[in-house]
C-alpha cells in the first residue's frame, strides 16, 4: 500500500501543483484511491461539540475546495475534514499560476484567491453525501466559509454562508484570515470581527430549534497578528461566546532561510516554515483565553511529535495538509501512532489530560 501512495506522490509531483492538486481530488472522489487499513487508538478518542473524534488529526480547509472528496479523505484515514472555503457565488479566484511547491522548504505557497463552485453546488455535495451515509456512520465534515471577491457586503456573504449549511455541517469556520483575498483580514479587527460574529450568531440562534444543540461557529485567524491583535480576537471570541478558534491560517510572512526559488512568490506560506509561528499563536491564543476556547491547531504538522507540541501549547484537535502533498497519505497513520506513543510515554491515559499541558492551565472548554 505504502509502495502505491509512493508512486503515485512521485508520479503527482512531475505535474504543475494546481493540475497535480485537482488530479488527487478527482481520484479520491471517484473512489481510485486505496484504503489503508485503519488502527484506532483508545487514548486518542476525544468529545468536542457533543461530537465524538477517533483522534485529532484532520485536514485542514483547502485541499477539498468544493467537497468533491470527503469520503475519499475520510477513508484514508482523517477523523475529520475541513471542507472550503467556500463562497457564496462561484468564482474563478486569482489568475493561474496560483499554487507554488517550495520543496526544499517542506512548504508550499498559494495565491489561489477562494477559487469556489458557490454555495448551491457544495451543499448539494454535501446534503446528497448525507443522504446516503449509514445511520451509524458518523462523519465529521467542518466547512469553512468566506466572501466573494467583488461582494458589496461581506457579512451578507458570511450570513448567506452560514444559513446555507445549516444542518449540513459539523461545524462552520468563518475565514477571515486569508491573505489573497483584498481587505479580508480587516475582519479581524476588534470591532469589525465583533460585529461579523453578532450577525452569525443572530442567524445561528434564528436556525436552531429550542431542543437542538446550536451548530458550532469558529474563527480561522491569520498566523501574523501582534500582541493586540491577538488580545482583541480573544476578547471578541470570549464575550460572543464562539465555539472554537483555529490556529492559524497562512502567513506572508518570508523566513530568510528559505531555500525554494519559488519562496519569493506572492501569497500565503504553509508548511514547515509556519510550525514555529502558528504554535506560538497556538500558546499565547490558549494562555489569553485562560483555555476556555477550544482551539485547533494548523501549520507545518508533519508528525506526530509536531501533533503533540500543537496539543500541548492548547490544541483540543490537529489539522494538516501541506506535509502530506510531500509525505503522502501514509502520514495520517504514522502520525497516530507516534502521538499515541508520546502520549503514552508521558503518561497520559487520554488526550485530552495533555491539552494545553505546557501553559500550566486547565483546560475548561466547553
Amino acid at each position: 500500500m505504502t509502495g502505491w501512495y509512493d508512486a503515485a506522490g512521485r508520479g503527482l509531483r512531475l505535474l504543475p501543483p494546481e493540475a497535480a492538486h485537482r488530479l488527487a481530488v478527482r481520484a479520491l472522489a471517484a473512489g481510485l484511491v486505496p484504503h489503508p487499513k485503519r488502527r484506532d487508538f483508545p487514548l486518542l478518542q476525544t468529545r468536542l461539540w457533543g461530537r465524538d473524534f477517533s483522534s485529532p488529526i484532520g485536514l485542514a480547509a483547502g485541499f477539498d475546495k468544493d467537497a468533491e472528496a470527503i469520503d475519499g479523505l475520510l477513508a484514508m484515514g482523517f477523523d475529520f475534514v475541513e471542507a472550503g472555503t467556500v463562497t457564496p457565488r462561484p468564482q474563478a479566484g486569482n489568475p493561474k499560476p496560483r499554487l507554488f511547491r517550495l520543496a526544499e522548504d517542506q512548504a508550499l505557497i498559494n495565491r489561489m484567491g477562494f477559487n469556489s463552485c458557490g454555495l448551491e453546488a457544495f451543499v448539494a455535495r454535501l446534503s446528497g453525501k448525507n443522504k446516503k451515509a449509514p445511520k451509524d456512520q458518523q462523519q465529521i465534515v467542518g466547512v469553512n466559509i468566506g466572501v466573494n471577491k467583488d461582494s458589496a457586503d461581506p457579512i451578507a456573504d458570511y450570513v448567506a454562508g452560514l444559513e446555507a449549511l445549516h444542518g449540513h455541517a459539523a461545524y462552520v469556520a468563518i475565514n477571515v484570515s486569508s491573505p489573497n483575498t483584498p481587505g479580508l483580514r480587516e475582519f479581524q479587527a476588534r470591532d469589525a470581527l465583533s460585529t461579523l460574529v453578532e450577525a452569525l450568531m443572530a442567524c445561528r440562534s434564528r436556525l436552531t430549534p429550542g431542543d437542538r444543540r446550536p451548530l458550532p461557529l469558529l474563527i480561522k485567524i491569520a498566523p501574523d497578528l501582534d500582541e493586540d491583535g491577538i488580545a482583541d480576537i480573544a476578547v471578541v471570541a470570549l464575550q460572543q461566546g464562539v465555539d472554537g478558534l483555529i490556529i492559524s491560517n497562512t502567513t506572508t510572512a518570508r523566513p530568510k532561510d528559505l531555500e525554494s526559488p519559488q519562496g519569493d512568490e506572492s501569497g500565503g506560506l504553509s508548511g514547515a516554515p509556519l510550525f514555529d509561528r502558528s504554535t506560538a499563536l497556538l500558546t499565547a491564543m490558549y494562555q489569553v483565553t485562560e483555555g476556555r476556547i477550544p482551539l485547533i491547531g494548523v501549520g507545518g504538522v508533519a508528525s506526530g511529535a509536531d501533533a503533540y507540541a500543537k496539543i500541548k501549547a492548547g490544541a483540543s484537535l490537529v489539522q494538516l495538509y501541506t506535509a502530506m502533498i510531500y509525505q503522502g497519505p501514509a502520514l495520517i497513520a504514522r502520525i497516530k501512532a507516534e502521538l499515541a506513543a508520546l502520549l503514552a510515554t508521558d503518561g497520559h491515559t487520554h488526550i485530552a489530560d495533555a491539552v494545553g499541558a505546557e501553559s500550566g492551565l486547565q483546560a475548561t472548554i466547553r
